[in-house]
């Protein structure tokens, strides 16, 4: 169903992570090799890989690259490296967790860590796949929807989250039309969400960020997806999100937000705990290389905002959809031993 790509691949007869660099999209389809720890990390700070599940992928096969001559000293070192590349993704250290947990009981460090890192890709996989069939359930026969950032195939190694749930739609005869955001400063709506969903024939319109509240009169609902999830629902996501829920709220359009249980972060009470990236400042000051921004100016470019719980209508879980009170029902749903994580 899904047009033939791969966001990342090991090799290892070399010992290499190969990946679809995000950065040369929509332009280029490029593939580069990573092959060492710093190539991971540096990938993921550069955004060469990108999407909260796709980057706690990444991580745990940077792990892998570093586990090969069975040193538990280099295998440690390279946890605490890639954890700090970036800080808001709770995929990123939820998946180093078990990375971690798993050397610490295994005598032979790279098999048994290769073996942990194909499993936490098939789980993304397979939770991508279940979030679909479970989201489609919120989609009339024919919908309009809008999208910020890109939580599609390009953040994950499956179908996508918010994306996915739209894929599905497709192979159910649904009639869809996608209003992608351009996601400023970086564009992944433009650049990324709107590569995929062509490739994948999705009928798709690129609307600027400030023209969301034209046309969410329009508009049957709102798909994101997480980067960090607080135990009581308020979501980090590209900064943004929040006020595309606020738009939606004032227009009675439902606000959801398509996440895998490793995006929840069960042990923060509220949005005001979740670490907020800073990026540099050449993200704002130059656009297509030039300079648009006056020396003189001061810049901020916090990566991602907290959307409030309050004005979000459900997540959509490989384990169900989760409806308010959501500090009640996240609790209990995702606390199961059940199901495709093991976490």
């Amino acid at each position: 169903m899904i047009a033939k790509f791969r966001t990342v691949e090991y090799d290892p007869e070399k010992n290499h992570l190969i990946i679809l660099d995000q950065t040369r999209l929509p332009v280029r389809e490029s593939y580069i090799r990573l092959k060492t720890v710093n190539d991971v990390i540096n990938s993921i700070r550069q955004l060469k890989v990108r999407g909260a599940p796709l980057i706690g992928v990444a991580a745990a096969y940077g792990v892998v690259i570093a586990s090969r001559n069975d040193s538990m000293k280099k295998v440690n070192s390279a946890i605490r490296s890639i954890a700090k590349a970036r800080p808001t993704a709770v995929n990123l250290s939820w998946a180093l967790h078990r990375m971690q947990e798993r050397a610490q009981v295994s005598d032979e460090l790279y098999p048994a860590l290769l073996h942990e890192a194909l499993l936490i890709e098939k789980e993304d996989k397979d939770s991508c796949l279940t979030i679909g069939r479970i989201g489609v359930r919120l989609i009339p026969s024919a919908a309009n929807i809008m999208v910020y950032c890109n939580a599609g195939a390009l953040a994950t190694t499956g179908i996508g989250t918010a994306l996915g749930i739209i894929y599905t739609a497709k192979q159910h005869k649904k009639k869809i039309e996608v209003f992608a955001c351009e996601t400023r400063p970086l564009l992944q709506g433009s650049r990324l969400t709107s590569w995929e969903l062509t490739k994948n024939q999705i009928k798709t319109h690129i609307i600027c960020d400030n023209m969301a509240a034209h046309f969410m009169p329009k508009m049957s609902m709102i798909f994101i997806g997480a980067d960090r999830i607080a135990s009581n629902g308020d979501t980090a996501n590209k900064i943004g999100s929040k006020g595309l829920a606020i738009i939606a709220n004032a227009h009675g359009v439902p606000f959801y937000v398509a996440a895998p249980r490793s995006s929840f972060d069960l042990k923060i009470k509220n949005g005001s705990s979740i670490p907020i990236e800073q990026r540099g400042h050449n993200e704002i000051t130059f656009f297509n290389k030039k300079c648009i921004v006056a020396s003189q100016a001061m810049i901020s470019n916090p990566a991602f905002d907290v959307t409030p719980n309050h004005l979000i209508s459900a997540f959509i879980t490989e384990r169900g959809i989760i409806k308010p009170p959501f500090k009640r029902n996240i609790a209990r749903l995702l606390s199961r031993t059940n199901g495709p994580d093991r976490r």
